[in-house]
């Protein structure tokens, strides 16, 4: 029986846990200085918003990781000794392992702006985090300016509205995260953040942020050379693999932690999951660290089979991504890229009046079918992964559209019209077949 550790409990390390557990009699202990038990961070804004009880984002009932042998201590790393195997917390405490297990996560991105570590200046992305917006608002805002245009930065300016807190975002680029999305869909996202009365600036950054007693009481553009008075200055300019307490381990580290194929650090013995890791050889269009949830739940799901005794290498799968942009919700399956490369045709329909859209890229030469971008429409996640592992030709996709929608029922569907467009932009004449059961979308998926 091994001396199993994991440090951080998000969704990479309390997967790893749950997984070992199933699948041995290990010794697991799960470490955080963040929480006494794994949340889901994703659901943080909710908390703030007052849709929901900090309660009611943990994973499971705190019961749940006594009952399964899963040690859980709240405090934070100070040092890990590999020669020996240990690890020093901040409490003084020293503990063996056998097996470790780095699941740090990210952290918030500085890049060294005049003012930003004055009180009020923060990124989102711990529970920390959460706790001092909450204090920083209680005690007065009149004014918030996010900088950066990503997930996080449209979450924080959400979580301001909701508190009828006036918001201003600073956007470098000249459209809402266009180095992700592409034209058509980042257009409709800045009319939609305008429509929400979010004072939107794009083409336009932080040069310095101006503090007095401590806290901020102001902030200057760095190309309008505007000076706006704030008292929080949200920092969601990306985050960056949280390893600083790592580093002096002598552990391989780039920008995250690097593993290879087994997600191996170093090390002996000592793994990496998540945010924090770096594959020293990503899958051809993949990125090195890629900090999304469901790629650490599948690095977890690896590493638990290898410490079970059945190496197995990491697979990254189908690309897969969900956000929401205030009450537009996005998904993306597959390769979607902000610029359609040449070899690749892109088909999309908007709704005319309605924040609604579907985009489904294939291959030219081929005909098969590489992503599918979603906007204020939900598709399967299984069906859409399918028919791109598959390489399903664009007519068979599109013939059998319906077998994706995954809207409530009663709700309008929009497959019809993308079919009608398909039709008329190549000179076709597909039907879309009917709607099919969920027990015909089970036989489809698993030949049932």
């Amino acid at each position: 029986m091994a001396k199993v550790i994991i440090i951080g409990n998000g969704i990479a390390g309390s997967t790893a846990a749950r997984y070992i557990r199933k699948n041995s009699d290990h010794e697991i202990t799960m470490i955080s200085g963040e929480s006494d038990y794994p949340f889901s961070r994703t659901a943080l804004m909710y908390v703030f918003m007052g849709h929901m009880k900090f309660e009611h984002t943990k994973l499971y009932e705190d019961w749940f990781w006594a009952k399964n042998r899963i040690n859980t201590i709240k405090a934070w790393v100070k040092h890990i000794n590999t020669s020996e195997k240990s690890i020093l917390l901040d409490n003084g405490d020293k503990l063996p392992y056998d097996k470790l297990i780095l699941a740090t996560g990210s952290k918030s991105n500085k890049f060294g702006w005049p003012g930003q570590d004055l009180a009020g200046v923060q990124g989102l992305y711990h529970l920390q985090d959460l706790e001092s917006m909450e204090a920083v608002t209680k005690s007065g805002i009149k004014k918030a300016v996010i900088v950066g245009g990503g997930l996080i930065g449209i979450e924080m300016a959400e979580m301001f509205h909701s508190r009828h807190i006036p918001v201003t975002m600073l956007v470098r680029e000249n459209s809402f995260w266009n180095i992700v999305l592409p034209v058509e869909e980042s257009e409709m996202i800045n009319q939609h953040i305008l429509a929400n009365g979010i004072d939107l600036r794009l083409n336009e950054e932080l040069m310095e942020i101006k503090g007095k007693d401590g806290k901020v009481s102001s902030m200057i553009c760095k190309n309008s050379h505007e000076e706006i008075e704030c008292e929080f200055v949200g920092l969601t300019v990306g985050v960056s693999p949280n390893i600083d307490f790592i580093k002096p381990s002598g552990i391989t580290f780039n920008r995250g932690i690097v593993v290879n194929e087994y997600l191996q650090t170093s090390a002996e013995g000592v793994y990496a999951l998540g945010d924090c890791a770096e594959l020293s050889a990503p899958t051809q269009g993949r990125r090195a660290i890629e900090a999304v949830w469901y790629t650490g739940r599948i690095m977890a799901k690896t590493v638990a089979q290898t410490i079970c005794g059945e190496a197995k290498k990491y697979n990254t799968g189908v690309w897969f991504n969900s956000a929401k942009f205030f009450d537009i919700e996005y998904q993306v399956y597959g390769d979607i890229p902000s610029k359609t490369p040449e070899n690749i045709t892109s088909l999309y329909w908007q709704h005319p009046s309605q924040n609604k859209a579907i985009r489904i890229n294939f291959e030219t030469s081929t005909g098969y079918v590489t992503g599918f971008n979603l906007m204020g429409i939900r598709y399967r996640h299984a069906v859409c992964e399918k028919w791109i592992a598959d390489k399903a030709h664009i007519e068979t996709v599109i013939e059998n559209l319906s077998l994706a929608n995954f809207d409530p029922e009663f709700f309008e569907e929009y497959e019809g019209a993308f079919v009608e467009m398909y039709n008329q932009k190549m000179g076709k004449s597909l039907r879309l077949k009917s709607k099919r059961k969920l027990s015909m979308v089970e036989q489809f998926l698993f030949g049932r």
